[in-house]
């Protein structure tokens, strides 16, 4: 009896949750991807190779070799993902829907470990909708080039996927966007509190200072285009306690508070795909671009510091065409603006920066594709040319002087099964 009693209850949960999911709608997607890669030299990059970067500067040995000219190669399925699109009935007035996507990306140097990339809900109410979780940092948005670099462009095109509270209003071809950012696999750069001359990447920073990232844009839709501009704000607090001359420990209070400008357009139509981005960045470490911040001052008494941030403006533009066989070309430019204020070296002492590519004075990469698409398949080939020129601080500006060149050739090979 006890039996036939369990197995009751069971059906009446199991018929229970059913007719609670006939509201539901499930649309399960994913991809096996295979990525080979070739390096002629050592790169500044995450994932042993697959997030690439810019080539690193020349290291000599006594005997004059350069330490960073090895070339390098390997082949990864870590960027295979799983993920569920669901529609959930109303709340209220509003269409309720959600998202969760996985790779096996994993963290650090942890690999073939699953990794949250989306993980939403959306309530859309007609013109309003509010996004909650983790998905793209508006800085990515809804423009990004096709290229088959996983980096997606990156250092020229802000990548980061990021918990958010998001706010969109559309009326016709218009859309306005609102977003409170904060970080959890993509942080900012700043001091190591156990190597205080050297850069941490941590979400510490953003932490302690209590204000989310915040971001604001506008973009305009017809007919296949899109253009759209966004500012975006960053207030860390690099530190809470210091040092001072005495070596006792004191409280401080730094900050460093910094705005971001971008201008993007995409046009489709067809066979052709035409996209640009252009930002002029503050310290965006945490959406994987370059700069970063200094020191300014120095209170010699309690160690508190001021800070100035490094500035850099960098651009892309990506043009692919075709539907079966998409031919595409790739161009990218960074330059190393400086910093606004100068830079704290007294007594002829290094300045001390944090940050990405802070010895980096400019930055150009272009490259060219060629993918083969079916349905459900995709194959591609592409080849890349990375110029990074290195020099030294200049501590009255933050700019980089003396450059000389670094060059890096990397081709990538794709096979992708999506379904």
């Amino acid at each position: 009896m006890k039996k036939y009693i369990l197995l009751f209850l069971c059906l009446i949960i199991v018929s229970g949750s059913f007719a609670q999911m006939q509201d539901f709608k499930f649309k399960f997607y994913g991809q096996i991807r295979t990525d080979f890669y070739y390096n002629s030299r050592a790169n500044e990059e995450t994932v042993d190779g697959l997030f690439y970067m810019y080539p690193k500067d020349k290291v000599r040995d006594p005997d004059g070799n350069d330490l960073n000219s090895t070339p390098n190669s390997n082949f990864y399925t870590l960027y295979s993902r799983l993920g569920v699109d669901i529609a959930g009935p109303k709340l209220g007035t509003a269409k309720t829907s959600a998202k969760v996507e996985v790779d096996f990306r994993g963290t650090g140097t942890s690999y073939s470990v699953i990794r949250l990339r989306h993980a939403y809900l959306n309530l859309d109410w007609g013109k309003s909708a509010v996004l909650l979780g983790q998905t793209w940092h508006p800085l990515f948005g809804d423009v990004s080039p096709q290229i088959l670099n996983l980096s997606v462009g990156a250092p020229f095109q802000p990548f980061s996927r990021a918990p958010q509270i998001r706010y969109r209003y559309t009326n016709k071809n218009f859309q306005l966007t609102g977003a409170a950012v904060w970080q959890s696999q993509y942080t900012s750069q700043g001091i190591n509190p156990d190597k205080p001359k050297e850069s941490k990447k941590s979400h510490e920073y953003l932490k302690n200072g209590c204000i989310p990232e915040i971001y604001v844009g506008a973009d305009y839709k017809k007919d296949g285009l899109l253009a759209g501009v966004g500012i975006e704000l960053l207030s860390l607090k690099p530190r809470t306690s210091a040092l001072g001359a005495n070596g006792d420990k004191y409280k401080i209070d730094e900050r460093i508070t910094t705005l971001s400008y971008e201008a993007h357009a995409k046009y489709t139509h067809k066979a052709w795909f035409i996209a640009a981005k252009s930002v002029l960045g503050s310290n965006l470490t945490q959406a994987s671009g370059l700069g970063g911040f200094g020191i300014k001052s120095v209170n010699e008494h309690t160690g508190e510091q001021k800070y100035t941030p490094i500035r850099f403006s960098s651009s892309w533009l990506n043009v692919v065409y075709g539907q079966k066989w998409k031919p595409g070309i790739f161009v990218g430019y960074a330059k190393n603006l400086g910093t606004s204020d100068a830079l704290y070296a007294p007594d002829g002492t290094d300045a001390q920066v944090y940050g990405t590519g802070t010895n980096l004075d400019q930055l150009v990469t272009t490259g060219a594709e060629l993918t083969y698409n079916v349905p459900h398949w995709k194959f591609g080939l592409e080849y890349t040319l990375s110029s990074a020129w290195y020099g030294s601080l200049n501590a009255s500006n933050g700019k980089i002087r003396d450059t000389h060149a670094v060059c890096n050739n990397r081709i990538v090979a794709v096979a992708m099964f999506m379904f």
